[in-house]
């Protein structure tokens, strides 16, 4: 009779601990907003334990579609998130199929709680393929894209889009797309083969009437490494994105790429095209500029390799770097179409010091321009230890009208050709124009220095600087032989006048014949 009081006073107490406890926790679920702690637990979580690769859902009605024919399929824009609320910013969806085998998971945060999106079928049209809508409901999304009024009052814009593996795009005023940013990038250009981390799950912060910046959270994963992210979209001039991120590696990587950004370079003045071709030039960036931690201005001119190139800046807390296209003319692409003079140029600035590692670029052989070929991220020094978190921030710059540049001047083009252009030798010409400020404000009988150097593959035979009378800049002009052509060449050059540099170093590449 004793034990059994003691046993329902216990079992009393309990219940009140129970009860205690649960008040406690809603009363904390109510004081909190989902936010960026939210998932960085998740991708904690997850990184405990192995990886499952997400198996298709497609039935074989999507699953066997032609490009044409899945591109057929478009979200009834009518349908898209925030319209009938008025709200500043738009969501549109993208329907799975083609490369798209399995759901991403999309939420929406409205005030402190997170709500799934729910697929639903009858929200896109399916043009002239024979799909029955009924039979789709158990599938999901594929990505999504933003919308805001940017570059009229009277129309959204689109402004962003996340699609495929971690890609993601933006737009600043008057831009098209281009050039494309990762999450993250594993192993890229390894003979051990590349591993694409994914976006699993995103959440998106319901904005207020008058935001002019959209929070977007997402949840990483892959077989080595889980993570959580957090992009603020500023979309304007040159668009911004906030990017916040911790991961958690499962296992060790060999290269972690850091802010990693993929654009297409197929030829352009530096690089002819091997085939009869009425456009000058076809690229989205024409070039890598890296700001280093001791104020040092770097711009490695793109090409297209006959074999794959590797290279990488080795630096201390840089301050950027950036995938750019610096030729804004229209008469160097004469594609009515592409428009390649408005593809953006993406400038990564780094929150915080970073400490050591390198800027790497890896480039690619491609046939066409339908590749992205170009890929540039930044490597650790210390890579993270698995289970561990691995924290970083950046901004990056969506730009167009106004880029990020070095003070003084700045290479605006490298043309290659012979040597001589009389008589045909065996000797390469490089011409490197430069513009800026500090070479406007030169007098007449300035007297410039080119000075230029050249790893033990190259034969330096001749170095010339003058002014271009035309641009009002500068042009150095170099002649060069190489020892050995199935070498690459790799230059540095700068202006000089006296014991003052006058531009940013010019580090060019000459790929193997």
């Amino acid at each position: 009779m004793y034990s059994r009081k003691i046993n329902r006073a216990e079992a009393q107490r309990r219940l009140v601990a129970s009860m205690l406890a649960l008040c406690i926790a809603l009363a904390g679920t109510s004081a909190f907003a989902f936010g960026f702690a939210d998932v960085a637990q998740q991708a904690k979580q997850l990184a405990q334990s192995a990886y499952k690769k997400p198996a298709s859902n497609l039935p074989k009605t999507i699953e066997n579609l032609s490009y044409d024919q899945y591109r057929d399929i478009r979200f009834n824009t009518d349908k898209s998130l925030w319209r009938s609320a008025k709200l500043p910013f738009e969501v549109a969806f993208f329907h799975q199929g083609l490369f798209y085998d399995h759901p991403v998971k999309i939420n929406e945060i409205v005030g402190k709680k997170a709500r799934a999106v729910k697929f639903d079928p009858r929200a896109f049209n399916y043009g002239k393929n024979d799909i029955d809508p009924k039979q789709l409901e158990q599938l999901g999304f594929a990505g999504f894209r933003v919308h805001f009024p940017l570059n009229t009052q009277k129309y959204k814009d689109e402004v962003g889009v996340f699609l495929g593996a971690s890609y993601f795009r933006a737009l600043g005023k008057g831009q098209s797309y281009g050039i494309s940013a990762r999450g993250l990038a594993l192993d890229t250009g390894l003979n051990s083969g590349e591993e694409f981390p994914q976006f699993s799950e995103f959440w998106l912060q319901q904005p207020k009437a008058n935001d002019k910046e959209l929070t977007i959270y997402a949840l990483l994963d892959s077989r080595r490494v889980t993570g959580a992210y957090r992009f603020v979209l500023k979309p304007g001039a040159e668009t911004a994105v906030e990017v916040k991120a911790q991961l958690y590696l499962r296992e060790n990587v060999t290269t972690l790429g850091i802010a990693p950004l993929t654009s297409m370079y197929f030829f352009g003045e530096n690089q002819r095209s091997e085939v009869e071709d009425h456009r000058p030039e076809v690229h989205d960036s024409d070039g890598l500029s890296v700001r280093s931690g001791n104020g040092e201005w770097i711009w490695r001119p793109l090409v297209n390799p006959k074999r794959l190139l590797v290279t990488s800046f080795a630096l201390d807390n840089p301050q950027g770097f950036g995938m750019m296209q610096r030729d804004r003319a229209f008469t160097s692409y004469q594609d009515l179409e592409s428009r390649y003079e408005r593809r953006p140029s993406a400038w990564i600035e780094p929150k915080g010091k970073w400490g050591k590692g390198r800027v790497e670029l890896v480039q690619i052989p491609t046939p066409d321009e339908t590749n992205d070929n170009a890929v540039a991220f930044w490597v650790p020094s210390v890579m993270p230890k698995p289970g561990q978190p691995y924290d970083i921030e950046y901004r990056m710059l969506w730009q167009q009208e106004s880029e990020t540049q070095p003070p003084l001047s700045w290479v605006t083009q490298t043309r290659r050709g012979h040597g001589y252009t009389r008589k045909v030798d065996d000797s390469i010409a490089l011409i490197v124009d430069f513009e800026g400020p500090a070479l406007k404000k030169l007098p007449a009988d300035a007297k410039l220095e080119g000075i230029v150097t050249a790893d033990a593959n190259g034969k330096l035979m001749e170095t010339n600087a003058y002014r271009n009378e035309i641009t009002g800049g500068w042009r150095m002009a170099v002649r060069l032989r190489r020892n050995d052509e199935a070498k690459p060449v790799e230059l540095r050059g700068h202006l000089k006048s006296g014991n003052d540099t006058l531009s940013e170093t010019w580090s060019y590449i000459l790929p193997p014949n």
